[in-house]
């Protein structure tokens, strides 16, 4: 039974990330090899100079995500808050700021991979922050603050469940 409330998760999780655009698609991807290790992001995701530097700088950013994991505050404790957040922002403020995420579900989507479940109740706060930061475009601000269900910047309480499905690069060859 249990293996077939993981399997419907996958499912629902796959059919979630069909839902993104190809753009986000695919930064979501590339962002999972960097920030998880999982395969050698140059090598699969650079196109240009412009994309190998732009996976640099996220491998770069992405080396708070070691500080960030496990030390995830607990909800409604306000120890550690300021570093725990502080660096959160910053780190969705880099994500949005490539400009490849468009709205807060496939940022929610990215960080609860990256960050695992415990993390979601901090997630519609850092992407508010930092969509609202003045780095982010006006108009491009507008549509990422629009794209928060208020469900979601208010909701009572998250689920603890960690995340089945988790996409990676397909080589169109082997397919």
């Amino acid at each position: 039974m249990a293996n077939t409330g993981t399997a419907m998760l996958a499912i629902a999780e796959l059919r979630e990330f069909a839902g993104f655009t190809a753009c986000e698609q695919r930064y979501i991807k590339r962002s999972l090899d960097v920030g998880l290790g999982r395969q050698d992001a140059f090598k699969l995701w650079a196109r240009d100079a412009v994309e190998n530097a732009s996976i640099r700088t996220q491998y770069v950013m992405y080396q708070e995500l070691k500080a960030l994991r496990g030390h995830i505050p607990a909800e409604g404790s306000l120890d550690d808050i300021e570093n725990f957040v502080g660096k959160l922002v910053r780190l969705t403020a880099f994500d949005l700021g490539q400009e490849k995420i468009t709205g807060f579900s496939a940022f929610r989507f990215l960080y609860e991979r990256l960050l695992g479940a415990d993390v979601r109740p901090w997630l519609p706060s850092a992407f508010c922050a930092a969509a609202a930061l003045p780095q982010i475009r006006p108009e491009r601000r507008k549509r990422l603050l629009q794209s928060i269900s208020e469900a979601a910047a208010t909701a009572p309480g998250w689920s603890t469940r960690e995340p089945a499905f988790y996409p990676e690069w397909v080589d169109k060859e082997a397919a």
